[in-house]
């Protein structure tokens, strides 16, 4: 019983990450108002935030606890596409209705349905299993954090600007281009360059920019993972 409990506990916490998703969702469609004398932007920040943290702590829950399932995978994948696929869409889609932009809003949608693909890519390529072929679905929703922080403290640009913005980072997650995972084997600094590259990097853009400095972090991370070797993923 006590082993069945222990199994669930990383599923558990992967639920939570599909619960920030959808309430980062909801939020979007308020974004005109305020929650606890927060603007609901905020808060669309915050879930996500939240559901990024969820998505790293049930991964290592699951590796420390050796409760490894194949329903956890699939959990995994649902709820990233939700957190860091509709989450992010419905944000870029009620951002440009505010600004005016009309239908064209809508092509938002292209995200979440190449977020599917890139998902249903990593879940059945077993060259994905220590590194990734493709901008991760979770660097897309922190991609996107950034740039309607962006957007919300500047000017929401022409349409199709965002438009371009959209198919570009949509097209990335499903990509053949090798970045490397984020997460550490070990904290050797030889071995861990890009990685504490670029993890002081999105610490400095934050400072210096706040929220929208996320964006900024990813363009460092998908710069510094084209590999001088390209016939090779990097770890």
């Amino acid at each position: 019983m006590l082993r069945r409990i222990i199994s669930w506990i990383p599923n558990s916490i992967t639920c939570l990450n599909l619960l920030s998703g959808c309430a980062a969702t909801i939020c979007s469609f308020h974004l005109g108002e305020t929650m606890c004398g927060l603007e609901m932007a905020y808060w669309v920040y915050i879930f996500i935030g939240a559901a990024a943290l969820f998505d790293f702590c049930d991964g290592a829950a699951a590796r420390l606890l050796k409760a490894y399932s194949l329903i956890g995978k699939e959990l995994d994948s649902l709820s990233d596409l939700v957190s860091f696929g509709i989450a992010p869409a419905m944000l870029v889609m009620n951002t440009m209705l505010a600004a005016g932009n009309g239908w064209l809003s809508y092509f938002a949608l292209f995200i979440p349905v190449m977020g599917a693909l890139r998902l249903a890519k990593f879940n059945v390529d077993d060259r994905q299993t220590t590194s990734f072929i493709g901008l991760p679905i979770p660097a897309n929703a922190i991609f996107w954090t950034g740039a309607v922080a962006w957007m919300n403290q500047h000017l929401v640009p022409a349409p199709w600007v965002t438009l371009i913005l959209v198919a570009a980072v949509s097209l990335l997650m499903v990509s053949e281009i090798p970045m490397f995972s984020l997460k550490f084997k070990n904290f050797a600094w030889r071995e861990n360059v890009r990685r504490y590259a670029v993890i002081i990097a999105t610490v400095l853009f934050v400072i210096f920019e706040g929220i929208p400095g996320l964006a900024w972090s990813i363009i460092f991370y998908l710069v510094i993972s084209i590999p001088a070797d390209r016939t090779k993923v990097a770890e």
